[in-house]
C-alpha cells in the first residue's frame, strides 16, 4: 500500500542552526547509520581538539592530573544514565566494559552461560572465551522477533538450569533493534542465584536513566553512539559488593586505587574522548532536550522506515515493515529482498557495496536466516535522506537480489 509522501521539516536548534549544519558530516554522503559509529557534533569535535591542544602544550601539566579530570567527567555522565559516579567507570567501548567482567568472573566445569540469539557478537565472543577458560558452556535463548516482553521472561525462565550461573543480556539488540525486558530477567535470575550482565550498548539516550532501568548486576552503554559523544566513551556501572575485583585492560598508577578510581588513570591513553562526553550530553540538552531528541528521532524514523518500506514492498512476500513489540525510538527493521543478507557476513558486505557504488552508509542486518536493513537517525537526519536512500538505493539492492537468486 502506497501512502502519502510524508512532509517533515528539518529539525532546528534552539541557536536557529538547522541540525544538519551542526554536525560535521560530509554532505555528498547520506547518513542512515547513526547506530553503528555514532556522530560527533562540531561543537564537541572543537572541545575535544582544544584538550588535546591542551595535552598537547603541557604533557607534565596534563597527564599527572587525569585523574582528577576523568572523575569530574564520570561525575557529570553517570546522573544522565541514572547512576551515581562511585558506581561508574569509563570504558574504551561497550566491548571493553564486557571484558572487564569477564576478566573478573570464575566458573566451574558445567557451569552455564546463558545468552540469546540476539545478542552482539563481540560480547558472545567474550561469553564463549569466559568458559572456555573454565570448561564452562554458553547457550543461546532463542527469541521469536516478535516475542513480547512476557514472552522472552518465560523463555528466560524456562531456560535456566541448576548449572546457570550467568546470563549476558541485550537491553536494545542491535541486529533487531527491539528492546528486551533486562529489568524483568535480572529479578528472575536474581531469585535463583544467577548473575545477569546488561549489554546496553544502544542504551543511552534512548532509554532515559538506561542503567537504572536496565538493571543487571553489571550494565554498560556506549557514550558514542546516541549521546553523540566522541568514539571510544562508554560506561560501566555496578553497585556490586565484589566490584573491587573489577579492574581496568591496563594495569597502571591508579591499580592500588579502588573501583572506579583505578579506571581514571590509564597511561598515556587519549582520555579526551571521555572528557568530551559531557559536552556531548549538554550540547544536544540545550539546543533541543533530550526528550524532544527521543521524539523528533522517533517521528524520523518512523517516516523513513515508512517509505523505504513502500519501495521495496513489491519485492517481499511479506509485509516489508517490520512491526516489532518492543521499538526503540531511533531504529527501524525492513524486510530485504529473499536472498539477501542471509548471514552477518552478508549483510556487511551488502553495507559496503552501497556505500562504495552510491554513498550512502546504511546498516544491514541477518537475523534467522534473513536479511534487514536497520535504519537508524538522529536530529540531523532529514526527509531528503530517506528519499535518496530510495532512489539510490532500492536500484542496488534489487540488483543484488536478482544476482542471488
Amino acid at each position: 500500500m502506497q501512502h502519502p509522501s510524508p512532509t517533515l521539516a528539518p529539525v532546528r536548534l534552539v541557536s536557529g542552526m538547522r541540525a544538519r549544519d551542526a554536525w560535521p558530516l560530509d554532505p555528498t554522503i547520506i547518513h542512515l547509520n547513526h547506530g553503528s559509529f555514532g556522530a560527533v557534533p562540531s561543537e564537541v569535535v572543537e572541545h575535544q581538539n582544544e584538550l588535546r591542544e591542551r595535552a598537547d602544550r603541557s604533557p607534565v601539566g596534563w597527564f599527572p592530573r587525569i585523574a582528577e579530570y576523568v572523575a569530574d567527567a564520570r561525575a557529570h555522565v553517570a546522573p544522565f544514565v541514572g547512576a551515581r559516579a562511585e558506581d561508574s567507570a569509563f570504558v574504551p567501548n561497550a566491548s571493553a566494559a564486557a571484558t572487564v567482567v569477564y576478566n573478573s568472573l570464575r566458573l566451574d566445569a558445567g557451569d552455564e552461560i546463558l545468552v540469546t540469539d540476539h545478542g552482539y557478537g563481540a560480547i558472545t565472543m567474550g561469553a564463549a572465551r569466559l568458559a572456555r577458560r573454565f570448561g564452562a558452556e554458553v547457550r543461546a535463548v532463542h527469541i521469536p522477533l516478535f516475542a513480547s516482553a512476557d514472552e522472552v521472561v518465560e523463555l528466560f525462565r524456562q531456560s535456566l538450569t541448576a548449572n546457570t550461573r550467568l546470563i549476558v543480556v541485550d537491553q536494545i539488540t542491535s541486529p533487531t533493534a527491539r528492546m528486551l525486558p533486562t529489568a524483568e530477567i535480572t529479578a528472575l535470575a536474581h531469585e535463583r542465584g544467577i548473575r545477569v550482565l546488561v549489554d546496553g550498548a544502544h542504551a543511552p539516550g534512548l532509554i532515559p536513566d538506561a542503567a537504572t532501568a536496565g538493571g543487571g548486576d553489571w550494565w554498560f552503554g556506549n557514550m558514542h553512539k546516541w549521546p553523540c559523544a566522541p568514539r571510544g566513551s562508554a560506561l560501566l556501572v555496578t553497585t556490586n559488593s565484589d566490584r573491587q575485583e573489577l579492574w581496568p585492560l591496563i594495569d597502571s598508577w591508579g591499580a592500588p586505587e579502588p573501583f572506579p578510581s583505578r579506571f581514571d588513570t590509564q597511561g598515556t591513553i587519549d582520555a579526551t574522548t571521555y572528557l568530551s562526553t559531557p559536552a556531548a550530553i549538554d550540547f544536544i540538552e540545550r539546543e533541543y532536550t533530550w526528550e524532544r531528541t527521543r521524539q523528533s528521532m522517533r517521528e524520523l524514523a518512523d517516516v523513513g522506515a515508512r517509505m523505504i518500506a513502500d519501495a521495496v514492498q513489491p519485492h517481499v512476500a511479506e509485509d516489508a515493515l517490520v512491526q516489532l513489540p518492543t521499538p526503540v525510538d531511533a531504529m527501524r527493521l525492513i524486510r530485504l529482498p529473499d536472498g539477501l543478507g542471509k548471514t552477518r557476513e552478508e549483510a556487511d558486505a551488502l553495507r559496503m557495496t552501497l556505500f562504495d557504488r552510491v554513498g550512502v552508509e546504511t546498516a544491514f542486518t541477518s537475523f534467522e536466516g534473513r536479511g534487514y536493513y536497520r535504519l537508524s537517525v538522529h536530529l540531523y537526519t532529514e526527509l531528503s535522506d530517506f528519499e535518496a536512500y530510495v532512489e539510490r538505493c532500492i536500484p542496488e539492492i534489487l540488483r543484488a537480489a536478482a544476482a542471488a537468486s
